[in-house]
């Protein structure tokens, strides 16, 4: 899954694998008892009920292989190359996930400062 919104009461996600593959889904934050009722005060937890998932810049990833990546272009890449780095890290094309902006382009934009080139 991939997060794509949070709120203060619920998490929206994209399903990124399986029969649900693209659909949206949605997590409520959910309240936690104990079922013991030895406790002299009344305890409730409210929490998410998701898991810790791995991140990693761009320049982190180089020289390693992984089976999945999802690669967020909201914001396009700063310096040249760092799109193809991301994108070849994976060991199978169809692995890759890429997050695009909302407007109807499939592309990304290769962001040049020539005052920086010698």
């Amino acid at each position: 899954m991939m997060v794509v919104r949070c709120g203060s009461r619920i998490i929206e996600v994209k399903i990124l694998t399986g029969e649900q593959f693209g659909k949206l889904a949605f997590i409520p934050r959910i309240s936690l008892s104990p079922s013991s009722s030895d406790f002299p005060f009344h305890m409730t937890r409210r929490q998410f009920p998701v898991r810790l998932a791995y991140a990693m810049t761009i320049n982190k990833s180089q020289g390693q292989s992984v089976k999945f990546v999802g690669v967020d272009l909201r914001t396009p890449v700063f310096s040249h190359g760092q799109l193809y780095v991301a994108l070849s890290r994976c060991t199978s094309f169809d692995r890759i996930t890429v997050l695009l902006p909302e407007e109807e382009t499939n592309s990304t934009t290769n962001i040049v400062y020539p005052e920086v080139l010698l």
